[in-house]
């Protein structure tokens, strides 16, 4: 059975060990970095093929042909 003082600094003890989490923000940086990156690459791919562009030119033609 745990006396008091001594659960108290075995639980002290507990949570020191998750407080040192020093990189941990350099390593969500880093995913997050990835993962914009590869939505970029997606949509680059998506914009640049064939259909996508002709449904863009195709807007874009009708918005500058619009009569006033």
């Amino acid at each position: 059975m745990f006396r008091g003082g001594m659960f108290r600094r075995w639980w002290a003890e507990l949570r020191a060990l998750g407080a040192d989490d020093r990189g941990m923000t350099t390593a969500e940086y880093a995913v997050g970095t990835l993962a914009a990156c590869a939505l970029a690459a997606v949509l680059y791919k998506v914009v640049t093929s064939g259909p996508v562009q002709a449904l863009l030119r195709s807007v874009l033609e009708r918005a500058i042909n619009v009569q006033f």
